[in-house]
């Protein structure tokens, strides 16, 4: 977080939900990201192995203002846009793209029956232009595909003398874990199963676990247990799955959103397994979600597990150009919007946008103001540190859960 303001901008979804909590708001609620930065979108494979791209991250996610999502939003596209070196007219331009590609891709979304935006989403293919530039696109197809399990497998383990394929350790990064703890691990992936579809239970019972150690995670998810499992098939094929931790909701827990799921879930038996409120939010808002997706609990700690690694990929947009990133960012907009879409409060949104302008740069304003203000929070942290304050790893190292 000490990398730079964008970076401390990913990880301070807290401070910004009781910022939020604080404004004015429309009233009304839908299934929301909680944390929908420009970095939490992505490509990624879907069952049918054809690429999408979309949200990707739900650790947040919750039943709340629809609007805190779009502030977050748009303001990751100030800080983004100042951190690749844009001068103040360009970030308010693109910042003016991203808004207006949030309302009127919600406006087309309205206009569409139920299930027509439930189906839809945006396929990702060599040769399509209308996500974000050619060039851009194929580099980040290309680093999709060396994303696999199979890939990870061959990098991060070796072959025993007995024959077991084991994790090499990288510390802090990559470690294994006590015997007790791993005995743990395993037995949360044996509840796991009792939360997948059928079809992904029958398959994963025909694989062995073969070894478990704890990885460090992203920038906002440091500090949670997380760990991945390598699962061998009958034919030596691999298989890794990640199991991480799933706290409350900073939306529900610091913004005071309504409730971590829709209230048109009736079944209020698993309102306290955070694990159960991200898959069931992921596959909520997200057009077409990781099969593998499941959850457990497991002394009073809560999980949810999926694939890792497969064939996920994040654009980096310091790398890009003013308009592959106004493109990039506009793409994320209208995915927004597609999620929004699938909540029943979706066509007041819509109305109360309206089809001017005068949103998109009110809500531009509003987020170059915050911007400048999550600028000031990072400094002060920055000079906390220098002061020894608090210990901090320098920006780019990692540091151990």
């Amino acid at each position: 977080m000490t990398a730079n303001p964008f970076a401390f901008y990913r990880g301070s979804a807290a401070i910004q939900a009781v910022d939020l909590s604080r404004e004015p708001r429309t009233g009304v609620d839908v299934t929301i990201c909680g944390d929908a930065h420009v970095a939490n979108f992505g490509i990624y494979a879907s069952p049918e192995r054809s690429l999408v791209f979309d949200l990707n991250d739900f650790d947040e996610s919750a039943y709340g203002p629809w609007e805190w999502d779009v502030k977050r939003f748009v303001t990751s596209v100030v800080l983004a846009a100042r951190q690749t070196g844009f001068d103040e007219e360009k970030v308010r331009a693109v910042t003016l793209e991203a808004a207006a590609a949030y309302r009127t891709g919600l406006r087309q979304m309205t206009r569409l029956g139920l299930l027509d935006r439930y189906y839809l989403r945006a396929d990702v293919n060599k040769g399509r232009r209308d996500l974000t530039s050619q060039q851009v696109l194929d580099r980040a197809i290309e680093a999709a595909a060396r994303r696999t399990s199979a890939r990870v497998v061959r990098k991060i383990t070796r072959v025993a003398a007995d024959g077991a394929v084991t994790i090499v350790e990288n510390p802090p990064v990559l470690a294994h874990v006590p015997e007790a703890t791993e005995q743990n691990v395993l037995e949360i992936t044996r509840a796991y199963l009792s939360t997948v579809p059928s079809d992904i239970a029958v398959l994963l019972s025909q694989y062995v676990a073969t070894d478990a150690a704890r990885r460090v995670v992203g920038v906002g998810s440091v500090g949670t247990r997380c760990y991945i499992i390598v699962l061998t098939g009958p034919a030596g094929e691999p298989l890794v799955l990640q199991v991480k931790e799933a706290a409350e909701s900073v939306a529900v827990e610091f913004g005071g959103a309504t409730a971590g799921r829709s209230p048109v879930f009736d079944d209020h038996t698993h309102d306290d397994e955070h694990g159960h409120r991200v898959v069931g939010n992921q596959r909520v808002l997200q057009a077409v979600s990781d099969p593998f997706l499941g959850y457990a609990t497991l002394d009073g700690h809560a999980f949810y597990i999926r694939q890792f690694r497969d064939r996920n990929v994040s654009i980096d947009t310091e790398t890009l150009g003013f308009r592959p990133f106004a493109e990039y960012v506009d793409a994320c907009g209208t995915v927004l919007a597609r999620a929004h879409a699938q909540s029943p409060g979706a066509a007041f949104i819509a109305g109360y946008l309206g089809s001017g302008t005068k949103f998109d740069i009110a809500v531009t304003e509003w987020a170059l103001s915050y911007a400048d203000q999550a600028q000031a929070d990072y400094r002060t942290v920055q000079q906390a540190v220098a002061n020894g304050e608090f210990a901090a790893a320098a920006p780019g190292a990692a540091v151990p859960a």
